[in-house]
């Protein structure tokens, strides 16, 4: 298939995501049909998003270098967050949709959880540290190219899933950090109704640093209620060495208990890779040598490969991402889903490992949904 034949293909996939927004999907396919829906933006130069209302600030991060040339000069193009606050990123009134995000947090990305809340939540539908919501649970850059996240070069995060409300919308970004950090950011979104059979979206994050021997890793529980499973992004750091991509992951849903319904057969497998990721090269000196490769696509991707320097930064790690837009992976009562890390010992036997995980996963649901385990607390989210 011809690259821009496949890319045409890959935005008019997208479409089983989207939901309809007055009778009309935002994609390729239909972009030309008319909507009475009002695209709106969040910035630092709207704060609020109102009609007609940006660019009118008198102060703000750009005052200094627009001192000679006043309002409507780029004035507030982002905003300090003070250590140990938190900042209301959007308040948005619906029924709508957010479309876009673009952000580029500064600082311990780890150290910087966004938070969503739909109509009247207490408690948030999402809940992550900012790096790990965009693939980058490392805290260093790497591209990151696919229709739900991408991750352009200067640490340019953005965030195109769906995300419908009816009543309201609340995001917010908390700096658990010792530091203030310095946030440009935009949320752009769709004023419109939302079908009834619309659900809202959620994320959850989880880390185990030193997963317990022979134990599962669990990548979500307890979701209870109808809805579908849209993704998952891994931050993997391996203890041992050798290949480590031997586990399974297991989705247990609508009262599965001991065994699952649906069941992989290898990390990489689930990431649509094979072979531990493996592809033979000639180095400098032209011998074959075998080697981690990375890539990022539309739907899947080892887009991070942290290979150490042997000296303090000893660790391999590695970032991977699947989202399930063409195969969103449905339930009707309840879900549970795990991840194994094996690896290999000796005489061709598998080696559960111990290794440090991170994730989040992403899913659509009715609401409400089940109160979220406490967020790890700030050393505890540290990379180390």
């Amino acid at each position: 298939m011809k690259p821009t034949c496949f890319l045409l293909f890959a935005l008019l996939s997208f479409s089983s995501l989207a939901q309809k927004f007055n009778g009309i999907e935002s994609n390729m396919s239909t972009i030309f049909r008319l909507s009475d829906a009002k695209s709106r933006s969040i910035s630092p130069e709207n704060f609020t998003g109102e009609k007609g209302k940006g660019g009118m600030a008198t102060e703000g991060t750009g005052s200094k270098a627009s001192r000679d040339l006043g309002q409507g000069w780029k004035v507030s193009p982002s905003v300090r967050i003070k250590s140990k606050t938190i900042f209301t990123v959007a308040e948005i009134t619906g029924p709508g949709s957010i479309q876009h995000i673009w952000m580029t947090p500064t600082g311990n990305w780890r150290h910087s959880i966004i938070r969503f809340y739909w109509d009247d939540e207490t408690e948030p539908s999402i809940e992550v540290p900012v790096g790990d919501f965009f693939g980058m649970g490392w805290g260093k850059y790497a591209n990151l190219n696919s229709l739900a996240v991408s991750v352009n070069p200067g640490s340019a995060f953005n965030s195109y899933w769906p995300m419908p409300f009816r009543k309201k919308c609340k995001i917010t970004m908390e700096n658990l950090d010792d530091n203030d950090m310095i946030l440009y950011y935009q949320v752009d979104y769709l004023l419109t109704d939302v079908p009834s059979d619309a659900a809202y979206f959620h994320a959850q994050f989880r880390r185990v640093h030193n997963l317990p021997y022979k134990q599962d890793y669990v990548l979500i529980d307890n979701i209870k209620g109808k809805g579908h499973y849209v993704g998952t992004y891994i931050a993997y750091e391996a203890h041992e060495n050798g290949w480590w991509g031997e586990g399974e992951i297991k989705f247990f849903m609508d009262g599965d208990t001991q065994w699952p319904t649906i069941i992989g057969t290898g990390t990489e497998d689930y990431f649509c890779g094979s072979y531990d990721w493996d592809t033979r090269k000639k180095n400098a000196a032209g011998v074959d040598v075998v080697e981690y490769t990375e890539y990022s696509g539309p739907y899947v991707g080892l887009h991070q490969v942290i290979r150490g320097d042997g000296h303090y930064q000893v660790m391999q790690r590695f970032g991977m991402y699947r989202w399930h837009i063409n195969d969103p992976i449905r339930f009707e009562k309840d879900l549970k889903v795990t991840i194994q890390a094996l690896g290999w010992r000796s005489d061709g036997r598998y080696l559960p490992l111990q290794d440090d995980i991170a994730s989040v996963v992403f899913w659509y649901q009715a609401d409400p949904h089940t109160p979220f385990p406490k967020l790890p607390l700030r050393d505890d989210l540290d990379v180390y």
